[in-house]
């Protein structure tokens, strides 16, 4: 699985981040996020898919 935030969406609310802590990475100043890495690892998998459900912006696509 393959993930990736639009920057252009994000507004920085965390949820992603709140459900996947190991998966993104926000910046320290408006709370934006970016995967850490374009590829899950298989044991994130699920915990990705929840961040992706929960952005209120659908910033975060499965590619």
């Amino acid at each position: 699985m393959k993930v990736r935030v639009d920057p252009g969406l994000c507004q920085g609310h965390t949820l992603c981040w709140m459900a996947a802590p190991d998966a993104f990475v926000l910046d320290e100043i408006d709370g934006h996020a970016t995967a850490i890495d374009a590829e899950v690892p298989a044991d994130q998998v699920d915990r990705v898919r929840d961040a992706i459900q929960s952005c209120p912006e659908r910033a975060i696509s499965e590619l």
